[in-house]
């Protein structure tokens, strides 16, 4: 396998880098070293957002006609895996990642005309409304009951892990549009102003302390029925469209990120008189992760090879949800074991703010190591979000193994 660049990538890579290094202040790198999970604050995430939207590189993914790059595929991964290298803050992905090549593939032209430029801008803020109290991974299962009042829809019920809901002024949902026959051919998909009537969003805290998701519901509210994605009751296949970019992606760049961070944080930690890098049971961990690491990386090159190629990645996708997800919490829980008895400590309380970016207050224990707990309960959901991996396991089972 030819994994080399081109020339003409490698010229397109240091201008990704150069324009990273000129762009990229402290306080958004440190905003991204304390991200406490998957996601972003709200604040730091648009202000990244804006700087790339003016440099026209908002969106790698789009089609030049819709405001993309026309980049190709390997100026897309160089772009991804130099962003991650450098510390660049991550991006919320229900917008540009999701909602928008969803619009691109499903929308009417009047729906692309207006949402898209705004996803673009950041002017729109997207959540996504799938899961509910009773319908999780069984997602054809949902209940929110979209009443059909000439031509509105009037929605009651709720919607659960709604990621950064409390920040959002939109949000794309699956809504119950007809009770009878099979449940998949009786949903509609819908986009919503949040500021409607009716909506009350409940915070949601996770174990570590972190706000990120919420429960959202919904006591008579109106929508119009020009805000159909696709057709009515039609709507699970524009839902599985756009699972394909939840799910899809690599990501080993930031793996090798983390694993790099956690072998610097054992090169610090003290552990009997010797740093913990010198333990050689800890190092065969890391060691572990490199490897598996490597797996993921290669995976990963195969399944852009075959992108360029114009064939579909079939079940390396699943693969890499899978073992992307356990790599990451892998990592998250060295980095705890590293930090022993300081991974306990809630910087938050304890310290008043040590865990925000660009704070005066200095963590208790290795700074390096200050969200590790945070991360390991955050990342606790990473097997489930987007499809468990008990799903992806039995699409492997189907595809590659034929059982």
């Amino acid at each position: 396998m030819d994994i080399s660049f081109s020339t003409e990538h490698e010229r397109f890579s240091d201008e990704v880098k150069t324009f990273l290094g000129s762009a990229l202040t402290e306080d958004l790198k440190e905003a991204q070293r304390c991200c406490p999970g998957i996601f972003l604050d709200y604040e730091h995430n648009i202000q990244w957002h804006h700087i790339l939207y003016e440099k026209g590189w908002i969106a790698p993914a789009w089609p030049v006609e819709y405001g993309g790059t026309g980049w190709d595929l390997t100026q897309r991964y160089i772009w991804s895996t130099e962003n991650t290298l450098a510390g660049a803050p991550s991006l919320a992905p229900m917008g540009l990642g999701m909602c928008g090549p969803m619009l691109i593939g499903h929308g009417s032209p009047e729906q692309k005309a207006h949402y898209l430029p705004r996803i673009l801008s950041g002017e729109d803020y997207w959540c996504q409304g799938y899961s509910e109290p009773s319908s999780g991974s069984d997602l054809a299962s949902l209940k929110l009951n979209a009443t059909s009042d000439g031509d509105e829809y009037v929605l009651n019920g709720s919607k659960i892990w709604t990621t950064h809901a409390h920040f959002a002024n939109m949000m794309f949902l699956l809504v119950r549009t007809n009770p009878q026959g099979k449940p998949q051919q009786g949903i509609t998909f819908i986009l919503l102003d949040m500021t409607s009537p009716g909506i009350d969003v409940q915070p949601i805290v996770f174990a570590s302390g972190t706000h990120e998701v919420n429960q959202v519901f919904f006591d008579n509210v109106r929508v119009p029925k020009s805000n159909i994605v696709g057709q009515e009751n039609q709507g699970w296949t524009v839902a599985k469209y756009l699972l394909e970019f939840e799910r899809g992606g690599g990501g080993s760049a930031s793996f090798q990120a983390a694993l790099a961070r956690l072998r610097s944080l054992a090169e610090g930690v003290r552990n009997d008189g010797q740093s913990l890098a010198q333990d050689r049971d800890f190092s065969r961990k890391l060691d572990a992760c490199e490897v598996n690491l490597q797996a993921i990386q290669f995976t990963e090159f195969r399944i852009q090879a075959a992108l360029s190629k114009g064939q579909n990645p079939g079940p390396e996708s699943s693969i890499m949800k899978n073992f992307g997800a356990n790599m990451g919490q892998r990592l998250s829980e060295l980095a705890v074991e590293a930090m022993a008895f300081y991974a306990q400590v809630d910087q938050g309380q304890a310290q008043g703010q040590a865990m925000k970016a660009g704070t005066p207050v200095q963590p208790i224990g290795p700074g390096g190591g200050k969200g590790a707990f945070s991360r390991y309960f955050n990342l606790r959901a990473s097997s489930i979000a987007g499809g468990t991996n008990e799903v992806q396991k039995n699409i492997v089972a189907k595809l590659v193994l034929g059982l």
